[in-house]
């Protein structure tokens, strides 16, 4: 497979529906008024999963093409310190923020200059392979807790 169809085929895996449902095929099925609920007694709510991996999804977009890359403190900055947004604005900027953030990154990828298999700006031992990878795996990974919590409050079967 040649670097370009491997980039183009990473680029499925990241915005979702191979493996993993979009996000854009659910995020709005739960109303604003629900946002913060965590049914069931589970410790996160369907904005703070989102919030987090929106917050881990731009940290490697910025360690992968930042020489100035800034580590974000473990795990205080990659949760948010409410379980639901300040306000509909709030949400919708999130929202707007995470798809953006994931354009980015896929233009970043189909750049015909890098190299997958290269170490990133930031990290001598990390290849930008293994960060997409890293960020496909860890939303797949939360989408499937969120879709969890869709169905415990009634709003997805």
């Amino acid at each position: 497979m040649s670097d370009s169809a491997s980039k183009k085929q990473l680029i499925k895996h990241l915005e979702g529906g191979e493996a993993f449902m979009a996000l854009e095929d659910f995020i709005d099925k739960i109303p604003f008024e629900k946002l913060g609920e965590k049914p069931c007694n589970l410790p996160y709510s369907f904005y703070e999963l989102f919030y987090h991996i929106s917050y881990a999804q731009k940290d490697i977009l910025e360690y992968t093409t930042s020489e100035a890359y800034k580590t974000s403190k473990w795990p205080d900055d990659y949760w948010p310190n409410e379980s639901a947004p300040q306000s509909k604005e709030d949400w919708g900027k999130l929202k707007k923020d995470y798809f953006e953030d994931r354009e980015r990154f896929k233009n970043f990828i189909l750049d015909a200059d890098i190299d997958l298999n290269l170490p990133v700006k930031s990290s001598d031992n990390h290849s930008l392979l293994r960060e997409v990878m890293l960020v496909i795996e860890h939303t797949a990974y939360h989408t499937g807790q969120m879709l969890i919590i869709l169905r415990l409050l009634g709003l997805y079967k």
